[in-house]
């Protein structure tokens, strides 16, 4: 018997997983990668503690899709900030289903536990996630909360002892951490983190691009890093705060966006390739003034394959007016 666990990495998925192969169960713990889940490659530190919890691991690229049909027309809209999670919890589901014939699998699982999420881990939103992922024979198992829950089929058709399962509800990660102890588990995620969606300052980041320019895959990145300015004739800028900052925007494969290139130490800074003259010009300044430059001194930089002249910003504060947000 096999079983399609979704697996974030965290603790939870890890536990729900643990109970499975506990019983007996073949599990394979499917990433699904929207794209939105961290500013870091964590895909061998995921498959390492998919094994550490006993399953296979596996990555669903639905990156595409994802914003296509889920990220900006949610169904039960949006939580507190961009995250349409009863959305997207349903929406890896239905990826997961697709996939149980080709695996071998019987039914799902996850580690949501009752109560721990205000939006999308309500009994009303476990029912919504269900519908939308269109779960009709009760195929998803949430092992950390089943005795709170009404029996699934895996339940009823003794796939799995119902009594070995968890009554977990609400916030505290007593239980959890209790059970991590005891497994001898310190590689795990914290609760509560790897969705940006749910960060408000990506948040305000993606309305703002949003607001200006059609969004696809290759602007997920650019999103990640950086500070960024919306500039008056419109163009987007993006400064590095830090070397981690300057190698990230270094290897973003964005062919909207120019390099700029300073001829002192700096920040890497990337600029919307439609920026009109004025913008390049003020996207020169801006740069400059960030990096280890001389206020009413002359530079020549370069913006992509353009050369401009200019002197820095006198001060930082001058390019406050067109922040997108303060970081």
């Amino acid at each position: 018997m096999r079983a399609i666990s979704l697996f974030s990495g965290g603790l939870d998925s890890m536990l729900a997983i643990r109970l499975m192969t506990e019983q007996g169960i073949d599990v394979t713990a499917l990433h699904v990668h929207t794209g939105f889940g961290g500013t870091k490659d964590l895909s061998e530190q995921l498959r390492r503690r998919a094994e550490m919890a006993g399953a296979e691991f596996r990555v669903a690229d639905v990156r595409e899709e994802y914003i296509r049909e889920i990220l900006f027309d949610p169904v039960y809209g949006y939580g507190k900030n961009f995250n349409p999670c009863i959305d997207c919890h349903g929406y890896m589901f239905k990826i997961a289903r697709a996939l149980m014939p080709e695996e071998g699998a019987s039914f799902l699982v996850t580690g949501e536990v009752v109560g721990q999420r205000p939006m999308s881990q309500r009994p009303d939103a476990l029912k919504q996630v269900r519908k939308l992922a269109g779960d009709e024979e009760g195929l998803i198992l949430r092992p950390l909360s089943a005795k709170l829950l009404e029996p699934t089929k895996p339940e009823l058709e003794g796939w799995v002892d119902r009594e070995r399962l968890l009554d977990i509800n609400g916030r505290s990660r007593e239980r959890q951490l209790a059970l991590a102890a005891e497994y001898g588990w310190e590689d795990y995620e914290s609760p509560g983190g790897g969705c940006l969606l749910t960060e408000p300052a990506f948040s305000q980041k993606l309305r703002d691009f949003i607001a200006h320019e059609e969004f696809g895959v290759e602007d997920i990145d650019l999103l990640k890093y950086g500070r960024h300015f919306r500039l008056p004739e419109g163009a987007k800028l993006v400064v590095g705060r830090h070397q981690e900052d300057n190698e990230a925007l270094q290897r973003v494969q964005n062919p909207d966006y120019l390099p700029i290139r300073l001829p002192v130490t700096g920040p890497f800074s990337l600029l919307y390739r439609g920026a009109s003259e004025a913008d390049r010009r003020l996207a020169a300044r801006i740069a400059l003034s960030y990096g280890k430059s001389t206020p009413g001194e002359l530079y020549e930089v370069e913006v992509g394959e353009e050369k401009f002249t200019v002197e820095p910003l006198e001060n930082k504060a001058a390019a406050r007016p067109y922040f997108v947000l303060n970081l």
